[in-house]
């Protein structure tokens, strides 16, 4: 579904919005709350990668040889999942397309400035041939936007054009979202569910809490 902002994709499937009612409750269980989180990010990887480059190839089955397309391998598929929370998303790249590299990138939030802080860079210091590299970037939430932009701009000084880039996230707020659109115009952003503010914390609300402690249960007691 097109939504106010452009080229922001909100995929509407009854599955998101089954697994979604699961992964916002903060009664489920951490099982509940993990596989339904995949379940989700699975549907959207399915959707934003659906314009992959293909090219043909000459298989054997068992019965006959046939013309068969697959993912053209002059390309480069990279999956970079923002830490730690991107981990979770990661997982089902890996699963959905096991050729694909999985570079990750590591920030935190400084809580005083809700500035992004690196502490963590997988990615190579160049890339040959970046017009070959298709890059998708990975977080549960888009909340202020300003760790996505870090990870956005990072590929693009390193050559690859942003319409080589997608961004991909659960959930998304409206804020995040106007950070992106408005200094990328041509990212392709694929989410679930556009929910309705930021609070004075900087989470996103109704949200589902921080994606990062109720996946690896780091909650303070």
């Amino acid at each position: 579904m097109k939504t106010d902002f452009e080229n922001v994709i909100v995929v509407n499937h009854p599955l998101c919005e089954h697994n979604m009612s699961h992964i916002r409750d903060k009664n489920a269980s951490a099982d509940s709350f993990i596989n339904s989180l995949k379940r989700v990010a699975q549907i959207l990887m399915y959707t934003a990668t659906k314009n992959l480059p293909l090219s043909c190839c000459h298989v054997e089955t068992p019965i006959a040889e046939c013309d068969a397309l697959k993912i053209d391998d002059s390309y480069k598929i990279v999956f970079a999942p923002i830490l730690r929370a991107g981990l979770a998303l990661s997982e089902v790249a890996k699963e959905i397309y096991p050729e694909a590299s999985i570079q990750h990138v590591g920030m935190y939030r400084d809580e005083a400035t809700l500035e992004p802080v690196w502490y963590y860079d997988k990615t190579p210091v160049s890339y040959s041939n970046p017009e070959k590299i298709k890059v998708f970037v990975l977080d549960p939430m888009l909340a202020t936007g300003n760790s996505s932009k870090a990870a956005v701009s990072l590929f693009l000084k390193k050559g690859i054009s942003i319409e080589n880039i997608v961004f991909i996230s659960v959930l998304a707020a409206p804020e995040g979202l106007e950070v992106l659109t408005k200094d990328f115009p041509g990212l392709k952003i694929y989410t679930a569910h556009i929910d309705k503010s930021l609070n004075s914390k900087a989470y996103i609300v109704p949200g589902l809490g921080d994606a990062g402690d109720r996946l690896f249960n780091t909650f303070e007691k």
